[in-house]
């Protein structure tokens, strides 16, 4: 499937958004069947109201999370990926982590994000 968004561009924005922590910016960036793979919130989450529920679990524990782009790339004309890291701080246990890992989405016909699957 072939769509007119440009996924690169798709996930620099979803990660602007999740970096400013706009939960209504991201929200709308979701289908409603959206798949989210990711340790850092719990395993697999399916639909985005369970998605944004996490993220938002999440982001109460990492309110400090800084998080950077270290490559980005379109892989076809509906998906991307990027190379990241992070730092934070959690909330419950007070300790300072770093993480770096991959991260790549799935695009809709409408430009949605239909999955994220995250390595690291």
């Amino acid at each position: 499937m072939s769509t007119r968004y440009d996924p690169a561009k798709t996930l620099a924005r979803f990660h602007e958004v999740t970096n400013a922590q706009d939960f209504v910016a991201i929200e709308a960036m979701f289908a409603p069947d959206v798949v989210y793979v990711s340790q850092g919130v719990g395993g697999r989450i399916e639909g985005r109201d369970a998605v944004m529920t996490a993220f938002r679990s999440y982001f109460e524990e990492y309110p400090d999370q800084e998080a950077e782009d270290k490559k980005l790339e379109a892989l076809s004309p509906n998906s991307a990926r990027s190379e990241w890291s992070l730092t934070g701080t959690s909330t419950k246990t007070g300790v300072w982590r770093e993480r770096h890992g991959a991260e790549t989405i799935t695009l809709d016909g409408d430009g949605l994000i239909i999955r994220v699957d995250v390595e690291g």
